[in-house]
């Protein structure tokens, strides 16, 4: 009798393959964006298609990366020329775009609003501008919010998302419901009570009469103004919350865990794998970056090494015509043997915490340790190679 297919990736070019949302997270500082951008220039490069990496806020050199002077919330094809200096000819396109958060902004309430009239309200409201790019969640739920918009175009096979950097990896998680919550909130008919009647109950009036003193009366209307305005949205933002929420949980959508083998990150990662087995999002891979070489676990080399450091004092003598004075010698070759030793004894333990981690996603990637810094798009291949099969 043949065997049942395993559903399980087997690797990052498998998972990528079969998915159409791919959701790159993470602590601050483990190369999270970096190796989003490597994932999807390789999906682009060997599975072909429309591949799209939308990032959040990357460093410059990324754009160079990718053979951009620059890219904004509008998407922007790569150009083959970058492929063609990375010496590779790709079977698919890729596409770039940073997510601008006014912007988007901007595009949801001409989306949600009741009419033109009341869309302009909302920009001309004072407040606007600053809630827009501040507001708490905004970040997070903008992100999801065009991830929705871009996926139900239907113009990209593969969408790469680097998630926004927060103090909670499971803040983009939660923004769709917290926005819909805060619109219907307690805190938020007390805000607005005023402006919809003069008569204010008894349980709010020290509240408006301390804020009215501090902030000024016409900052009150503002902001009463503001959030009244935002209420007659209330029934698009609750049917868009709950329509990101279920493509976060679609079977087409998968998440990756990147991280470093360092302490902190490493709990923050561990973490957020529970949260996500919790909530029931699909955990498809864990990058994990900087890692010691293979090498260093080499039995034999191990054996070398002890070796070296027994044996110096013999062996400098023997290097004597050739690199100078035993004493020096002795003490360098010691130093680099008790070097690889204790090396040896980090990429042991970084092996076990691999070991680890594998029971719970169905792919677990290493990237070493590179020499330069990733600046082109060839770059980016390379990281790319290294966690795809």
């Amino acid at each position: 009798m043949p065997r049942e297919r395993d559903p399980r990736a087997g690797s990052i070019e498998q998972l990528l393959a079969a998915k159409e949302i791919v959701i790159s997270c993470g602590s601050g500082g483990v190369g999270k964006t970096t190796t989003a951008a490597a994932a999807a220039a390789m999906a682009a490069a060997r599975l072909g298609g429309k591949v799209l990496v939308l990032t959040v806020d990357p460093a410059k050199r990324l754009a160079n990366a990718l053979g951009l002077e620059g890219f904004g919330n509008v998407e922007t094809q790569v150009p083959a020329e970058a492929f063609a200096d990375a010496g590779v000819t790709p079977r698919g396109e890729l596409w770039a775009a940073m997510l601008d958060t006014k912007q988007s902004w901007d595009d949801l309430v001409q989306r949600h609003a009741p009419d033109a009239a009341t869309a302009q309200k909302i920009f001309d409201n004072p407040l606007y501008q600053n809630v827009s790019g501040r507001f708490v969640q905004s970040h997070e739920y903008i992100a999801m919010e065009r991830l929705y918009e871009i996926h139900c175009e239907g113009k990209f096979d593969l969408i790469v998302v680097d998630t926004p950097p927060t103090r909670n990896a499971i803040d983009f998680l939660e923004a769709p419901q917290r926005m819909a919550d805060f619109f219907s909130s307690r805190f938020l008919r007390l805000l607005t009570a005023p402006s919809r009647s003069r008569l204010v109950n008894f349980a709010s009036r020290p509240f408006y009469t301390v804020a009215d003193r501090i902030l000024g009366s016409k900052f009150l209307e503002d902001i009463a103004e503001f959030f009244l305005l935002f209420q007659t949205m209330y029934g698009g933002f609750v049917e868009r919350s709950r329509a990101v929420t279920r493509l976060l949980h679609d079977k087409r959508t998968t998440f990756v865990v990147v991280s470093t083998l360092e302490a902190a990150p490493l709990h923050e990662a561990e973490f957020f794998m529970e949260v996500l087995n919790e909530k029931k999002f699909h955990l498809g891979a864990v990058v994990l970056n900087k890692v010691l070489p293979e090498y260093l676990l080499d039995d034999q080399a191990c054996e070398t090494a002890g070796l070296l450091s027994v044996r110096s004092d013999d062996l400098a003598k023997r290097l004597e015509p050739l690199v100078g004075p035993p004493a020096q010698v002795a003490r360098v070759l010691e130093e680099v043997a008790d070097n690889f030793l204790r090396f040896h004894v980090v990429a042991q333990r970084e092996r076990e915490q691999r070991a680890e981690l594998a029971v719970t996603p169905e792919v677990v990637a290493t990237v070493p340790y590179f020499e330069t810094d990733i600046y082109d798009l060839e770059g980016l291949l390379r990281l790319g190679e290294q966690i795809w099969s």
